[in-house]
Parts: C-alpha cells; sequence; structure tokens
C-alpha cells in the first residue's frame, strides 16, 4: 500500500477509536453544498462526517472486528463519528427529511453493539439528555416522596392524639 493510503488509513483508525460510535451512510444524491451544510450541522453537534473509500474503511472495520458493518461497504460510504450518537442521529433524521433520505445511514457501531439503520432512527427519536434525567430524577424520587407523605401524616396523627389528651386532662 503506498504511503499516502497508509496515512490516511491510520487517520481513519485513529478517528474510529476515539469516538463512541461509528455509522455508515450513503451519502448519494447530495451536493457539495448540502455536504458541506450537513458538515457544519454535525460539526455543532461535535460530530464528524467524512467520505471515505470502502477498501480503506473495510481494512479498519476487519480491525475492529466488525462483521455485521462489512456487507453495508458498498457504494458510495461516508463515515460519521462522534461523541454523541442520538443527537448525531437527530441532524442526520432531520438532515435527511429535508433532502429526501439522504444521507441514509447503513450501518453502524456503538461500543461493541452493532446498530441498524432502524436502531439508529430509534435513537434520534429518544428526548434530549436533560428530559431523560428528569425523568430518572423523577423516577427515584417518586416512592421518596410518598415515603415522606406517609410519614408526615404519623406524625400528624400522633400530634393529634397528644393534642387530644391534653385537651381532655385541661378540661377536668
Amino acid at each position: 500500500m503506498r504511503p499516502e493510503k497508509q496515512e490516511i488509513l491510520k487517520e481513519i483508525g485513529s478517528r474510529v477509536s476515539s469516538s463512541t460510535f461509528v455509522l455508515v451512510a450513503d451519502y448519494r444524491g447530495l451536493s457539495v453544498e448540502q455536504f458541506m451544510d450537513l458538515r457544519r450541522k454535525l460539526d455543532k453537534v461535535d460530530a464528524r462526517i467524512q467520505v471515505v473509500k470502502n477498501r480503506l474503511l473495510r481494512l479498519v472495520v476487519r480491525e475492529h472486528g466488525w462483521q455485521n458493518i462489512e456487507p453495508s461497504l458498498r457504494g458510495q460510504s461516508a463515515l460519521v463519528t462522534g461523541a454523541d450518537v442520538v443527537q448525531t442521529a437527530k441532524v442526520l433524521k432531520q438532515f435527511g427529511g429535508a433532502s429526501n433520505g439522504i444521507p441514509a445511514v447503513k450501518a453502524g457501531m456503538m461500543g461493541n453493539v452493532a446498530l441498524t439503520s432502524a436502531q439508529v432512527d430509534a435513537l434520534a427519536e429518544l428526548p434530549p439528555r436533560e428530559a431523560l434525567l428528569g425523568q430518572f430524577v423523577g423516577t427515584v424520587a417518586a416512592p421518596l416522596s410518598r415515603l415522606v407523605g406517609v410519614m408526615k401524616q404519623k406524625v400528624s396523627t400522633i400530634v393529634y392524639a397528644l393534642k387530644a389528651i391534653e385537651e381532655k386532662k385541661n378540661a377536668k
């Protein structure tokens, strides 16, 4: 392999290794302006898209042992990497909705979990991280708040009973 190809392969490998996810998308049909717009939108969510030759990407995929991605390496492929797969999936889905479904996610990996295009679409439907954290806190706090309510009711009952005893003694 030529030295420049080895350098490109090394760069792709380092991007894949430093990313929390890898998506392979078909970008066929996007104009250069649309592709640049997509790149800017992905940049806002700390993700990056790069056109990659399937042959080079296949070498990286084999190196990582991701057999599920290999069959999708046909046609034109773009590699999408980044930090937050949910936000990236939302950008890709939103952009695809505005441009006739392009780019179309072919396959992906999140850690050691294989992703299909349907699973990436499902990730795009998730609420924002802050909303999920709020739901989690609410779920954890609900039993505790009920316990506080029950304890408060028991304390109130004891206080009412003591007050009744005091009033009964004062009435004598």
